[in-house]
């Protein structure tokens, strides 16, 4: 019995009204994304279909196709094609559970079911912040949503109770800087600035200077929203980062980068360029709603190694969620085809 099999089958504690809405909420933003993936995953499972390579190779075409990328669409194939082995799946229900299994395994690496069964959603309590307050350095390419996800990241810290700042570092356009002071406004948060063309990592020692005094928990720092160079995109987060530690030593503690879900492939790509001219702890993905490209999530856990810490399915502030792959994954494809005929 595959290890989905088994969870799935496993009497849930009754959800609270909260945690139905969440559900709820993330099955409509995955709404166009599992549209998409059926539409051409379906077509595979149809009828009584002998499982081999022809299927496989179907199966293939319609992931590639889904956004999930060439890589780990290989990567979910050739570990499909070596069950199939020595595993004696006999239908296309315990074929699918395989599938919804290897995504998982794409997403959280290969103690699958460890990592899901303690899967524990981001807290900002975990950081070890010693003197000061948990510091996190936003980074993203212009248009991702990356000021919008600052906005209601502050607003989910502070209704947590937590005292919160912003730290408008993004000074390569005023209107970045104009942009999250309106949310500071919006979610009545401070907002430490010095306009256009002020020096980046001046901003981020005057914000996290203005936190200490304040007391503050929560430091989110807005970065240039640029994909110069590696070697340009380093020395300056480098220079940021040194002027921090001399406030809050150890800051920052999470850097998070927030890419647009909806551009699929390209999402990966900025991913990739980010990750390899700065150590990341954490994304950000937005954008999933109205969009058929999330199994481009799958892709980015697989390809970069940096777990996703929320997801944004949806314009209101509650729709900045905390990613759950198992949810996730159980939001992107059903248990069975036959009850999605």
């Amino acid at each position: 019995m595959s290890f989905f099999k088994r969870l799935f089958g496993k009497k849930e504690e009754p959800k609270s009204q909260e945690q139905v809405e969440v559900k709820k909420s993330l099955d409509e933003g995955l709404k166009e994304s599992k549209k998409g993936v059926l539409s051409r995953i379906a077509k595979v499972f149809t009828g009584k279909r002998k499982i081999d390579d022809d299927l496989l190779e179907d199966l293939e075409e319609a992931l590639m196709m889904s956004d999930v990328g060439v890589d780990t669409t290989d990567n979910i194939i050739e570990r499909l094609r070596k069950r199939a082995v020595w595993e004696a799946y006999v239908d296309m229900g315990e074929l699918l559970n395989m599938l919804r299994e290897e995504m998982a395994r794409m997403i959280v690496g290969e103690d699958i079911e460890s990592a899901l069964n303690d899967h524990k959603v981001f807290s900002v309590d975990e950081v070890e912040s010693g003197d000061g307050p948990a510091v996190i350095l936003v980074v993203g390419v212009n248009g991702v949503g990356k000021t919008t996800s600052i906005g209601k990241l502050a607003h989910r810290y502070k209704s947590e109770g937590r005292k919160v700042v912003l730290g408008a570092a993004d000074t390569f356009r005023a209107a970045a800087v104009e942009q999250l002071q309106l949310w500071g406004e919006r979610v009545c948060v401070p907002v430490v600035s010095q306009g256009m063309g002020a020096d980046p990592a001046a901003v981020a020692y005057d914000t996290l200077e203005s936190a200490k005094s304040q007391g503050a928990d929560v430091v989110i720092i807005d970065t240039a929203g640029r994909l110069h160079n590696k070697v340009g995109l380093m020395n300056e987060l480098t220079k940021i980062k040194r002027v921090m530690d001399k406030i809050v030593p150890g800051a920052p503690h999470e850097v998070w980068l927030v890419i647009d879900g909806s551009t699929g492939q390209n999402a990966l790509l900025q991913a990739q360029q980010f990750s390899a001219a700065t150590p990341l702890t954490g994304l950000v993905v937005t954008k999933l709603d109205g969009t058929a490209k999330g199994g481009a999530v799958i892709a980015v856990c697989d390809q970069v190694k940096v777990p996703v810490r929320y997801i944004g399915v949806g314009e209101k502030m509650e729709n900045l969620q905390d990613f759950n792959p198992l949810e996730f994954i159980d939001s992107l494809l059903p248990e069975s085809f036959e009850s999605n005929q």
